[in-house]
C-alpha cells in the first residue's frame, strides 16, 4: 500500500516544499486504505470547492509564485542589519542621554521585529528553494539575532495555521480564557457557567498592556524551557550567545542599569507590535470550534486582510496578505499581491467573503471585537 501525495489533505501540500521527501515518514503511519463502498470525501467540506482550490493552487504553481527572490529576501535581511548596526552606533558615537537612548530604542525594537517577519519567512520556508536551508539558516539567525529557538516558534505556529482560530486547537487562542473572552459564541459559553477569570467586559480597555504585558514574560520563559525540555542543546547555544553578544556590545556603552531599561522598553515595544500585527487580522473572525471545513473556507472564516500600501507591507512583513499567506504558507511573501485577485475571483463565485479593509480599522476592529465578545460575557453570566 502506497502513499498518493496527490490524494492527501489540502494542509500537507500547504505546508511542505519536497512533498516527496516527506511522505517518506508517513509511510509507517499507513493503516489501511477504504473500502471500495466507503465515501473518499467528507460530508462537512464541500467537494467543489476543494477542487477549485485544488485548480488554483495548481495555477500558482504553473505560474511560479512559490519560487522565491533572493535578492528581495537579501534586501530584507541587509535592512535588519543595519537597522541593528545603526542602533549600536547610535549609543556609541552621541552616547546614552535622552534623546540617543530613545533613537538607539527605535532602531533596535525595529531590527528586531522586522527580523520577527523574517524569521517567519525561513520558518514557512520560502525564502530559499530547498527546505534543509530554510531551516538551517532559520535555526541560525533565530537565535543568533533574536534569542529564540526555531522549533519552538514551528511547533506553534504550524498549529496555528492549521486550525485558525479552532478553540483547543489554535495554540494562539491559549488566553483564552484565562486573559481574555474570546469570540461571541465562546464568550457566552463562558458567561453562563458562571466563570470568571477576568472582568472581560471591559477587556477591550486592558488589552493594551494585558496583551504584550503577558506575552513578553511568556516568550522569555518559553524561549528557555522549550529546548531544554526538548534537549535541543544548539539552539540552547545560540540563545545564549545571543544574549552574551547584546550584553558584550552594549554593557560597556551605557551601564548595566541603563542597558537592562534600553532592552526591556525594546522589547516591549516589540512585542506590542507583534501583537497588534498578529491579531488584527485574527481577533476580529470568526472564533468557535472547529467545524472540519474544507481549507478555503477554514481559513477565510479566520483571516482578513489589510490594504495593500510600501507602509503596510514593511511595517507588517506582508502579514496584511493575511489570508494569501494562510492558503498559500509557502509562498514569498514578495508574490502575495499577485495571487490575491485569483484568491478573491474564486471567493466570489463561491460566495466566501474575502475582507480587506485599512491597517487602523483594522487595529479599531480588534478592540470592538474584544468588546462584544465581552458584553457577550456579561450578559451571559449575569442573566443566563
Amino acid at each position: 500500500m502506497g502513499f498518493n501525495v496527490s490524494k492527501c489533505k489540502d494542509a500537507f501540500m500547504a505546508f511542505h516544499l519536497d512533498k516527496g521527501q516527506v511522505s517518506k515518514y508517513l509511510k509507517p503511519l499507513l493503516i489501511g486504505e477504504l473500502a471500495p463502498d466507503q465515501p473518499n470525501s467528507e460530508p462537512t467540506k464541500n467537494q467543489s470547492i476543494i477542487e477549485d482550490f485544488r485548480k488554483l493552487r495548481s495555477t500558482v504553481e504553473n505560474m511560479g509564485l512559490l519560487k522565491p527572490n533572493s535578492l528581495f529576501f537579501f534586501l530584507i535581511f541587509l535592512h535588519i542589519v543595519l537597522l541593528d548596526i545603526g542602533a549600536w552606533l547610535t549609543i556609541w558615537y552621541f552616547g546614552s542621554s535622552l534623546v540617543p537612548f530613545f533613537i538607539g530604542v527605535a532602531l533596535f525594537t525595529t531590527a528586531q521585529c522586522q527580523m520577527s517577519w523574517f524569521q517567519h519567512d525561513l520558518g514557512h520556508l520560502s525564502v530559499f528553494s530547498n527546505s534543509k536551508w530554510n531551516h538551517r539558516v532559520h535555526t541560525i539567525l533565530m537565535g543568533v539575532v533574536k534569542g529564540m529557538p526555531a522549533t519552538w516558534w514551528n511547533n506553534l505556529h504550524f498549529q496555528h495555521h492549521a486550525k485558525p482560530n479552532c478553540f483547543r486547537k489554535d495554540p494562539d487562542l491559549n488566553m483564552h480564557p484565562i486573559v481574555f473572552a474570546l469570540g461571541k459564541k465562546l464568550a457566552a459559553e463562558l458567561g453562563m457557567k458562571k466563570k470568571k477569570f477576568m472582568p472581560y467586559n471591559h477587556q477591550h480597555k486592558y488589552f493594551f498592556i494585558t496583551g504584550p504585558g503577558l506575552l513578553l514574560p511568556f516568550f522569555q520563559f518559553s524561549v528557555f524551557y522549550f529546548p531544554i525540555k526538548r534537549k535541543e542543546w544548539l539552539e540552547v547555544a545560540l540563545i545564549v550567545t545571543y544574549h552574551i553578544r547584546v550584553c558584550l556590545i552594549y554593557i560597556p556603552l551605557m551601564g548595566f542599569t541603563c542597558f537592562m531599561a534600553y532592552y526591556w522598553l525594546s522589547r516591549f515595544l516589540e512585542t506590542c507590535w507583534f501583537t497588534w500585527v498578529s491579531q488584527m487580522n485574527h481577533i476580529p473572525m470568526q472564533i468557535d470550534y472547529d467545524k472540519n471545513a474544507d481549507w478555503l473556507s477554514m481559513q477565510l472564516q479566520a483571516t482578513c486582510n489589510v490594504d495593500q500600501s510600501f507602509f503596510n507591507d514593511w511595517f507588517t512583513g506582508h502579514l496584511n496578505f493575511q489570508i494569501e499567506h494562510h492558503l498559500f504558507p509557502t509562498m514569498p511573501r514578495h508574490n502575495y499581491w499577485k495571487v490575491a485577485p485569483l484568491v478573491k475571483s474564486l471567493c466570489a463565485k463561491h460566495g466566501i467573503a474575502y475582507q480587506c479593509k485599512p491597517l487602523f480599522t483594522a487595529f479599531g476592529d480588534i478592540l470592538h471585537s474584544l468588546k462584544d465578545s465581552g458584553e457577550a460575557w456579561y450578559d451571559a453570566y449575569m442573566h443566563a
